[in-house]
């Protein structure tokens, strides 16, 4: 699906599935095409990505109708528009927790090319866009998603106040973060957490707004959360469906042949 109507399935509540992909393989954008997946997640925030080869993969996503949404580095409005003229559908800011980040990211890439001072006053709500410039803002923005990560307790104390900035897409929880925040550090099945995760979703959801996560934990509390109203999901990634599916059919081969069976280390922090 193309930026506009994946931006249409966030607003509206309907479901958006994608994963994490790290290769950067020329011959891999094809094959993820066949998993009839919504988008794709490319992160620069953990990845070593330059910017050259990002915006190869989004633009070939792009082309093979799959929406790339980028994790910037830090929520820096530099690097949102970076990312955008990479050629991201939208972007993820990790690590917000201020309604001023937001503001700034949103900035970045729903009003764009728009900077300095006169952006300032228009985030600030000092002033709005004149025609023929509100027209052209619109028209040269759409589709732009601008999606923040929700990783710690102060986001969650600040989320009410996130929510209503205007033009926000979506909100991604980051479980790893959240729950190290939380004094439950990687304990997913820790009330604490999920209560955090489930408050997430309920208040986004009755603002309009996305609620997702990227998790690699077992599809049962994806599905649980999804019942919830999560509607973003991105789950795992190309290298941990690598790791799980070879440790399994190693492990089978090993075990049937007589030779011990070694488990690999596949913990994930994200």
């Amino acid at each position: 699906m193309d930026q506009v109507q994946l931006q249409n399935h966030l607003r509206s509540g309907q479901r958006v599935y994608g994963t994490l992909i790290i290769s950067t393989s020329p011959r891999w954008p094809v094959e993820v095409r066949k998993l009839g997946i919504d988008f794709v997640f490319i992160d620069t925030e953990h990845m070593s990505i330059d910017r050259d080869m990002l915006s190869w993969m989004c633009r070939t996503y792009s082309a093979l109708g799959l929406a790339p949404i980028v994790r910037i580095p830090s929520p820096d409005p530099y690097e949102a528009s970076k990312a955008m003229d990479a050629g991201a559908a939208g972007i993820v800011a990790p690590y917000i927790e201020t309604v001023e980040q937001v503001q700034a990211l949103r900035g970045a890439v729903k009003l764009r090319p728009i900077k300095g001072e006169k952006l300032a006053r228009i985030v600030q709500g000092h002033e709005e866009p004149e025609e023929p410039l509100a027209a052209y803002l619109e028209q040269y923005n759409a589709g732009n998603i601008l999606i923040v990560n929700i990783e710690s307790e102060p986001a969650l104390e600040a989320l009410d106040d996130i929510l209503q900035v205007p033009q926000l897409d979506g909100v991604l929880i980051g479980p790893h973060d959240l729950s190290c925040s939380l004094n439950v550090p990687e304990q997913y099945d820790h009330p604490v957490f999920k209560e955090a995760v489930s408050k997430i979703i309920r208040k986004a959801r009755a603002a309009h707004v996305a609620a997702g996560i990227h998790y690699f934990w077992g599809v049962e509390q994806e599905i649980a959360w999804g019942q919830e109203g999560l509607n973003l999901f991105v789950h795992a990634s190309d290298m941990t469906a690598f790791i799980a599916q070879m440790e399994r059919d190693l492990n089978e081969i090993k075990l049937k042949l007589g030779d011990s069976s070694q488990n690999m280390d596949n913990n994930i922090h994200i």
